[in-house]
């Protein structure tokens, strides 16, 4: 059942809806004017918001103990990807332990949706999502982001040590 309001005579003109929302637009402006410091205004970038500790921002592969790459070049991070932006070489290790590694991991981050798929199909650990959210850049070539700055950027501090190494996790059946 729906239920039908009859129209009123002044429903019918604009005006008077108009006269109302410049009337509450007004109301702000002087409430904005009169008391500053409880604007809800950023001075950016002297001023930056700090989000909570589950923020998902720009990706960061992470490191082992020993300084190397924990990606192991298994392209799940690339096939699970929706936006296609993530790109990997694969070449063979030398130490016989290790299968493959990456020598080029790109992401395309113009095209990137931050959705977080890459970092939930990695078996390994490899790429998190990290809390940096800023980005800039020149020109479209400035936004692909190569091993150097998925890893080892100066704003990660040397990269992102993993908790458990391997051989931990072989030894704690991880």
């Amino acid at each position: 059942m729906s239920i039908v309001k009859k129209e009123n005579s002044l429903s019918k003109w604009y005006l008077p809806g108009i006269l109302k929302g410049l009337g509450i637009t007004f109301r702000n402006l002087i409430k904005n004017l009169t008391s500053r410091d409880e604007m809800l205004t950023l001075n950016y970038p002297e001023e930056k918001y700090e989000y909570g500790p589950r923020f998902k921002g720009n990706h960061v592969l992470t490191v082992k103990k020993d300084g190397s790459l924990r990606c192991t070049a298994c392209m799940l991070c690339a096939t699970n990807c929706p936006a296609d932006c993530i790109t990997i070489v694969a070449a063979e290790h030398d130490d016989p332990s290790v299968e493959k590694y990456p020598i080029n991991y790109e992401i395309d981050i113009l095209r990137c949706v931050f959705c977080g798929f890459c970092e939930e199909a990695c078996p390994v650990d490899a790429i998190r999502m990290g809390p940096e959210w800023q980005v800039p850049g020149v020109n479209g070539a400035s936004f692909i982001n190569n091993i150097s700055e998925l890893a080892y950027r100066p704003s990660l501090g040397g990269g992102i040590k993993t908790v458990l190494d391997d051989e931990e996790r072989i030894k704690g059946g991880i």
